[in-house]
C-alpha cells in the first residue's frame, strides 16, 4: 500500500478521537493561547489548558494529554518536553481508533482493580513512557 494511503487511513481510523480532541482544545487555548501543527499533529496550550491539566482528578497535574491527532499542553515548553511521550499515544490512537477511547479508561480500571495505580501502571502509559525513553 502507497504510504500516503496508509498515513491517510491512520488518520481516518483516528479522526473521532482528534475530533474531541478539536473540541476540547479550542476553548483549552484561550485566552491567549497557541496552536501549532507539529509532524502532523495539532499541538494546543493556553491558560485554560494549562488550570485544567494542573488538577486531572485522579491523576495530579500533568503537562499535555493527547486526543488522536491534538495534544494539549500547558504550556509550549511543556509540549516540546514531553513531545516524543505524547507521539506515542498519537501513534497509539492510530492503532487502536476510536476503540482507544474505551480501552484507555478500561486498562486504568484493569490496572486499579489489581491494586496498582491507574495512570503510572496504566500499559498504554507505561509504552509511551518506555518508548520514549522517560
Amino acid at each position: 500500500m502507497p504510504r500516503r494511503r496508509l498515513r491517510t487511513l491512520r488518520y481516518l481510523w483516528a479522526a473521532p478521537v482528534s475530533l474531541l480532541g478539536l473540541c476540547l482544545a479550542l476553548p483549552a487555548c484561550l485566552p491567549r493561547g497557541h496552536m501549532r501543527w507539529h509532524d502532523g499533529v495539532l499541538e494546543v496550550s493556553g491558560s485554560a489548558a494549562a488550570s485544567i491539566l494542573g488538577r486531572l482528578p485522579g491523576v495530579g497535574p500533568v503537562a499535555a494529554i493527547t486526543l488522536g491527532h491534538v495534544v494539549i499542553g500547558r504550556t509550549p515548553q511543556a509540549l516540546d518536553a514531553v513531545r516524543p511521550h505524547e507521539r506515542v499515544h498519537v501513534s497509539q490512537t492510530e492503532r487502536w481508533g476510536p476503540l482507544f477511547l474505551l480501552a484507555y479508561p478500561l486498562a486504568s480500571l484493569w490496572v486499579w482493580r489489581r491494586g496498582g495505580h491507574p495512570y503510572r501502571d496504566n500499559p498504554f502509559e507505561i509504552a509511551a513512557r518506555r518508548s520514549a525513553g522517560f
